[in-house]
């Protein structure tokens, strides 16, 4: 290595909450770095407590942690490790967040109420992070709440390429179906990757609970096979409503393609029941081993360690991510 071309930053350190230890364990497999030694102790009172084995003084360092459930431990973490590595005076730090809590809330939607994605940004930020990466939060507008630079990564590759490579063939006149209005833009994209056309379903949320309501359908399904998209699946209440919607309406075979799945309380039970030939999704959200057992063969995670991995490489050797996506 020339002088010129001399790194800034010292080696790539890589720390993990307990969020998502295989996430960090492929991504560490894929760079050839292993996960560097930290312990994280929860005492009596519920108060956590980091120690870190080795010094980070002067390195390029990246906390590997997801901030799904349980998501106030997940983050405190996130934010106890940042910090300790902060007054370890590592020279750069970057929170890497396959899924970032509360980007539901992100904007007041109506009088007196938080927006929550905006301190979780904050919290990142004032714990000593330089930089973040998360993938597809809920709504773009969240990177606007980091003062910080950050790779807002896009997971939907994956998926499309997985459906093009294995199933695009096989699909019958194929529809991408667009769960609510707030995707369609995404979902859009995604019918055009994989070349097919679009349509949307409308719902109205009634009340502030999880539980929204299915409505209307745009769009042609009839004797077709149903991509439904969304970004995250969370009580499994809005995708049963697609379902039995777009079945209705005469679909054939349906799919379904997200890329978070954070299936909170019953959702696998809901799933388990739906008349879906196929669940593709990613491992942002480590999905428990009893979960994924329920769908069985039903379900493909498509690992993001590559795309975290190969952005992480790029990121310490400062050189462009966009190329990566063609952009």
């Amino acid at each position: 290595m020339s002088h010129h071309e001399m790194k800034v930053y010292g080696e790539i350190k890589l720390y993990a909450g307990t969020g998502s230890p295989e996430l960090a364990q492929k991504i560490a497999d894929y760079l050839d770095v292993p996960p560097c030694g930290r312990d994280i102790v929860e005492f009596p009172n519920e108060n956590l407590f980091v120690k870190l084995h080795s010094s980070v003084r002067g390195q390029d360092v990246y906390v590997i942690q997801s901030t799904a459930s349980p998501v106030h431990r997940n983050l405190m973490e996130l934010l106890i490790l940042i910090q300790t590595l902060r007054l370890d005076s590592a020279a750069r730090i970057t929170a890497v967040v396959p899924y970032l809590c509360y980007g539901r809330s992100d904007k007041k939607d109506q009088p007196r109420v938080p927006i929550t994605a905006r301190l979780v940004a904050d919290m990142i930020e004032v714990a000593g992070a330089d930089r973040y990466m998360t993938i597809d939060p809920h709504a773009g507008q969240i990177q606007g709440f980091f003062n910080i630079p950050g790779d807002v990564l896009k997971a939907s590759y994956l998926l499309t390429n997985y459906i093009n490579k294995n199933l695009r063939a096989t699909l019958k006149d194929p529809v991408v179906v667009s769960v609510d209005l707030g995707y369609a833009k995404s979902g859009r994209n995604f019918a055009a990757m994989i070349d097919t056309p679009i349509a949307f379903i409308e719902k109205r949320r009634v009340a502030n609970d999880a539980n929204a309501e299915a409505l209307t359908l745009i769009g042609e399904v009839h004797d077709r096979d149903v991509v439904l998209v969304d970004d995250e699946i969370d009580t499994g209440g809005s995708i049963s409503q697609a379902v039995n919607l777009v079945k209705q309406e005469g679909a054939r075979r349906i799919y379904i393609a997200f890329i978070h799945a954070i299936l909170s309380g019953s959702a696998v039970k809901r799933l388990v029941d739906l008349p879906v030939t196929e669940y593709i999704t990613t491992d942002s959200v480590m999905i428990p081993k009893e979960k994924a057992a329920l769908l069985g063969q039903r379900l493909t995670a498509l690992s993001v360690a590559p795309l975290l991995g190969e952005v992480i490489r790029r990121a310490h050797e400062g050189r462009s991510v966009g190329e990566l996506f063609n952009e």
